[in-house]
């Protein structure tokens, strides 16, 4: 069963601040976007990784890729208006018409287990759809009018959404040929658009996405935990 794995980086990270876009700032020496693919390739390398950058930041990568002697192989496809538009760009780089498996994971999410990666791709093949979830930690409550009145709702009803996000190929693709609409928040939506089903699987804490200063934080604590010490 052959896999493919579309990364997205096409943000311009507004939130995180810097000159530099989100994927592109240094974390443990190297562009956030470079780990996450290294990560990646190490836990499979038998799949087939593409990238998704805008336009006017593919010389760049090019350059960080000589600059850190980046050796992972990967198709390149230039990024869309949305999310939605990039991930389109992203699947036209497959031309496999047999069975396969497609995974769209955030490019800034550079911590995701090989646990999580390799459930989301056995529970695809089963199942069509499967996306990594974690449970909500804090009190939930929803907002049910003016003067901010709220109320308390079951935490246990509601998990947040990581990724990646694994598909069959012949149905992202039909669900890719879908017109854009505001309602897709990620590519789960995409095909629960078409009425199919999505199965969820237990994703990894520590697989945040990297969006404002303080995940950059965090970010630099989990790199430093996961390196080894040495010996005194």
């Amino acid at each position: 069963m052959k896999k493919y794995l579309i990364v997205v980086a096409g943000g311009k990270g507004t939130r995180m601040g810097g000159e530099m876009p989100k994927q592109f700032q240094m974390l443990g020496g190297k562009p956030i976007v470079m780990l996450t693919l290294e990560r990646l390739h190490a836990i499979d390398p038998t799949i087939q990784l593409i990238l998704v950058l805008p336009a006017e930041h593919i010389e760049l990568w090019k350059e960080l890729c000589k600059e850190h002697s980046f050796g992972v192989s990967l198709l390149l496809a230039q990024g869309g208006a949305t999310r939605f538009h990039s991930v389109q760009n992203g699947l036209a780089q497959i031309d496999d018409l047999n069975d396969a498996l497609v995974g769209i994971h955030d490019g800034v999410r550079p911590f995701v287990s090989a646990r999580v990666l390799d459930d989301c791709y056995r529970e695809a093949w089963i199942h069509g759809a499967a996306i990594p979830m974690i449970d909500i930690q804090d009190s939930l409550r929803h907002i049910v009018g003016v003067n901010g009145v709220t109320e308390v709702v079951p935490r246990d009803r509601y998990r947040l959404v990581q990724t990646p996000q694994v598909f069959k190929l012949s149905l992202l693709r039909r669900a890719y040929e879908q017109r854009f609409i505001e309602s897709f928040t990620d590519d789960a939506s995409v095909v629960e658009a078409l009425g199919e089903q999505v199965v969820g699987v237990e994703g990894n804490r520590e697989n945040i996405k990297l969006t404002t200063p303080f995940d950059l934080m965090v970010a630099k604590t989990l790199i430093e935990c996961s390196t080894p010490q040495p010996e005194i």
